[in-house]
């Protein structure tokens, strides 16, 4: 009488083609949706980059034509923790200055070299 112990090759191939197409579906979306939270967590920190610095320009009554990156330590302690936070995609943040009303800036906009402008 024969008695089976171990799997065929060809149920071995079979399984490993499974598995490599599962692998060929799985990753590429794993890799966009890594993207996009960095995205989303660049864009988050831009808008609290934005945030600080309006809040900084109000309290301090900052005039148009102020220069904002020059400012810059000056509006840190509106940031969390103090500190100007990084891009999870390894860009670097530059700030302008936008409108305004009357002589007081209300609106700036900070980019990120990577993931543009926050929306």
């Amino acid at each position: 009488m024969y008695k089976k112990n171990s799997f065929t090759l060809v149920e071995v191939l079979i399984v490993i083609a499974i598995l490599g197409l599962l692998a060929g579906i799985a990753i590429p979306n794993l890799i966009k949706a890594r993207e996009g939270a960095e995205e989303n967590a660049c864009k988050g920190n831009m808008a609290m980059i934005e945030a600080a610095i309006e809040q900084w320009a109000l309290d301090n009554n900052i005039a148009s034509g102020t220069d904002v990156a020059a400012n810059q330590s000056s509006w840190d302690d509106y940031l969390r923790d103090g500190t100007l936070p990084p891009c999870p995609g390894g860009g670097t943040y530059s700030y302008t200055g936008g409108g305004k009303t009357g002589e007081l800036y209300d609106d700036y906009e900070v980019q990120c070299d990577i993931h543009g402008v926050a929306q």
